[in-house]
């Protein structure tokens, strides 16, 4: 029986191979964070749109030690007394994007600034291997 954490439904009826609630959720998340990935000669960047967010509702990790993870959550404002909303067409709720990032990224290096509803995520890239010199081995007799 597959069993959703958020949810105190029973899920038994489910196919063992349907997707939870949490799966369908993530995956809208996902979908709804656009985002514009950049690569420079010593760094990769990331920069995703996050009007109204306080770096406070933002959470940028590493999973899986080359998976960069990027979620959240906005807040529906609570309405005023006497106020009445007559449309709402800005997102709310989670978000949620999952970046694999390429071997040379040094996910030791990792930075994450907020400015002006903007996010921008820096990644350092390793330096790139020496590659090895010949070197002579000397053939002893005997």
């Amino acid at each position: 029986m597959i069993t959703n954490p958020d949810s105190s439904e029973d899920h038994s009826s489910q196919p063992s191979n349907a997707p939870t609630r949490t799966y369908i959720r993530d995956a809208k998340a996902m979908a709804s964070t656009p985002a514009d990935i950049k690569e420079f000669p010593n760094s990769y960047m990331f920069i995703i749109d996050m009007p109204g967010l306080k770096s406070g509702d933002i959470k940028v990790s590493v999973e899986d030690e080359n998976v960069l993870v990027i979620s959240g959550e906005r807040k529906q404002e609570e309405a005023k007394e006497g106020e009445k909303c007559v449309r709402m067409e800005r997102r709310v709720g989670k978000f949620m994007r999952k970046f694999v990032l390429p071997e040379n990224a040094n996910t030791d290096k990792v930075s994450a600034v907020c400015q002006d509803g903007v996010l921008t995520v820096s990644v350092e890239k390793l330096p790139p291997p020496e590659t090895k010199k010949p070197r002579t081995i000397e053939v002893r007799v005997g």
